[in-house]
């Protein structure tokens, strides 16, 4: 059930990549001024903070990173959450960097700014680098087991513990023997074997 959740964060994780992350980069490299003009930087160099277009992007930019990195970092979440987009983002670099017609040809949208953002990320090759980002939790063992299952080996290592403790203190304890009352304790010493005399005629053999 936990890894079906992850697979349909991941989905959610997917969707988010496209829609938002893909968007707000494309949106960040739409310069405020015309190319070739003397002031080539955006806002000619002065403050972005007036600019709302450029602090929407920036925001679905971040949210899109916050998301990745919750399901990247969080233990209790499926690393499928993270690694089956991880590894359609590496796929899809692959694919590029075999042919790259087909792998511009996959991406929708492209007429939008959805998909002129996902080629750009693709170009740039920040596809891969995310990709191999949120690979990480498949390889890590921790992540595929459930909190239950994390619950049980810590009380089956606590009863071990208990159980060795109670054997050593047992071996450690010396034994009590009861005695009645008006009775003493036997002497630890061995009974000393007295020689039996014999009277009569046999004695003088």
């Amino acid at each position: 059930m936990r890894h079906l959740h992850g697979m349909a964060l991941a989905s959610v994780m997917t969707l988010v990549m496209f829609f938002a992350g893909a968007w707000g980069y494309e949106r960040l490299l739409r310069l405020p001024v015309p190319p070739g003009s003397p002031a080539a930087l955006p806002a000619g160099g002065g403050s972005l903070l007036s600019s709302h277009a450029v602090l929407y992007a920036v925001a679905a930019v971040a949210a899109t990173g916050v998301l990745a990195g919750i399901l990247v970092a969080a233990p209790r979440i499926s690393p499928l959450a993270p690694g089956l987009p991880g590894l359609l983002l590496i796929g899809w670099t692959v694919l590029y960097l075999y042919r790259v017609q087909p792998a511009t040809d996959l991406i929708p949208l492209k007429s939008y700014a959805f998909g002129a953002g996902w080629e750009a990320l693709l170009f740039n090759g920040i596809l891969a680098a995310v990709g191999l980002a949120m690979i990480v939790p498949l390889f890590i063992p921790s992540r595929w087991r459930s909190r239950q299952d994390d619950m049980t080996d810590a009380e089956a290592g606590e009863a071990s513990d208990y159980i060795a403790d109670l054997k050593r203190t047992a071996s450690s304890v010396a034994p009590t023997q009861f005695i009645p009352a008006g009775f003493s304790a036997p002497s630890a010493r061995p009974p000393a074997v007295r020689s039996l005399e014999r009277s009569g005629p046999a004695a003088d053999l």
